[in-house]
């Protein structure tokens, strides 16, 4: 068979998959994204193998299209309203939930004979989450209440916390190890996020006041994606974060193009058709055989990472004086973890290839479980705070 007619039947059976999980989604706990994700693990190499390779190897385009389509429209979820009263929630969560993952992860890695050095860049490592999956599952639940608008904020700095804590657990690794340039994975990491913010307001700022001309108030989806691209682009041409610098440009279009209406309409019509193909994607590309390898050490790693995120999401909001609900669920919301975790290990492997083989089986095969049940999580936590929010409405 031809390579593009290959190319188009599993790209048209992977959306028509789509509607049934969307459909099977709503009459299940299951989200989407979970249901995706299995569809992917089955039809990949480990049990069908009907992806063919043309399709596989565009993984990696298609999601950077993917990410960074999701980066733009988490920027503009950013808005001045939205953010009113919940900077302080935010930034009191997220730091809690990063220091307190890194901390319990490493201490019981350690308690269980793990290196120094492994223990801390694990412990590093568990603090990235799945914006794609996180989003997606608070747009499938079309809950828009508070809890929903404070966790795309957390998530949306998440990516950066994570980054930051990352270089810094390189650095140390690296200054236990005796190297005298330690310093330079923190640097490098200040140079991506702080590029990454620059090129996302270079771009955002003559965007905010020239799009959204031709079709007054709303901008055409050519503006859209000519954004969108170009901001994804330029940004892997410099070597900054993507994810960063495409949600500083939806932010700073968001709160700066007061003739828009509704700036980012055109493009959540094809967003999901990305979103399909990457989790689906994801799931083929899973490995089984690093799920069933995942021993003693996955195990705590697992128990560990759920423990930090829910006691640090606990934290973080009660000393911020968030509500009960939100007490309670923010923590369990954001377990999902993807492919921003194994980006971190395929970098501190290449720069420890001494822990190479431990540190990515460890990390791809508990990144399995998170990517499948983490979102199950968060859309269980988003119905627990609707319906106590429900409640609280009716009893009073």
């Amino acid at each position: 068979m031809h390579s593009s007619t290959q190319f188009l039947i599993a790209i048209g059976s992977i959306l028509l998959f789509a509607i049934a999980a969307d459909v099977i989604g709503k009459h299940t706990f299951l989200p989407r994204v979970t249901l995706l994700l299995l569809f992917g693990v089955i039809i990949g190499k480990d049990v069908l193998d009907l992806i063919p390779p043309i399709v596989t190897n565009q993984f990696e385009l298609l999601a950077d299209i993917a990410l960074i389509m999701v980066g733009f429209l988490i920027g503009g979820k950013l808005t001045r309203k939205s953010m009113q009263g919940t900077v302080g929630k935010t930034l009191w969560i997220s730091n809690s939930a990063v220091l307190i993952t890194v901390s319990i992860v490493s201490i019981s890695l350690l308690l269980i004979g793990i290196e120094t050095q492994l223990a801390i860049l694990l412990g590093c490592i568990a603090t990235a989450t799945a914006p794609a999956a996180t989003i997606d599952v608070i747009s499938e639940s079309n809950y828009q209440g508070p809890f929903a608008s404070l966790l795309i904020s957390i998530v949306a700095i998440d990516d950066a916390l994570g980054l930051i804590v990352f270089s810094i657990g390189i650095a140390f690794v690296s200054a236990l190890n005796g190297n005298e340039y330690s310093m330079y994975p923190v640097l490098i990491a200040l140079k991506e996020i702080g590029g990454a913010i620059i090129l996302g307001a270079g771009i955002g700022l003559p965007a905010a006041y020239l799009t959204g001309r031709l079709n007054p108030g709303q901008p055409i989806l050519v503006e859209a994606l000519a954004l969108v691209f170009l901001c994804g682009g330029l940004a892997i041409w410099l070597n900054v974060s993507f994810l960063i610098a495409s949600i500083v440009m939806g932010c700073v279009i968001v709160n700066l193009a007061k003739h828009h209406d509704y700036p980012f309409h055109a493009i959540e019509g094809i967003e999901w058709i990305f979103l399909i193909i990457f989790f689906t994607l994801a799931g083929a590309s899973l490995s089984l055989e690093s799920l069933v390898s995942i021993g003693l050490i996955g195990i705590v790693y697992i128990i560990a990472r759920v423990i930090g995120k829910i006691l640090g999401g606990f934290l973080g909001a009660k000393i911020s004086k968030a509500d009960k609900a939100t007490q309670n669920w923010i923590g369990p919301a954001l377990l999902p973890q993807a492919g921003v975790a194994v980006g971190m290990a395929l970098v501190a492997s290449t720069k420890f290839p001494q822990y190479q083989q431990l540190l990515l089986s460890v990390v791809i095969s508990t990144t399995i479980f998170f990517e499948i049940v983490g979102p199950i999580v968060t859309r269980y936590a988003l119905n627990r705070v609707q319906s106590h929010n429900n409640q609280f409405f009716e009893n009073n």
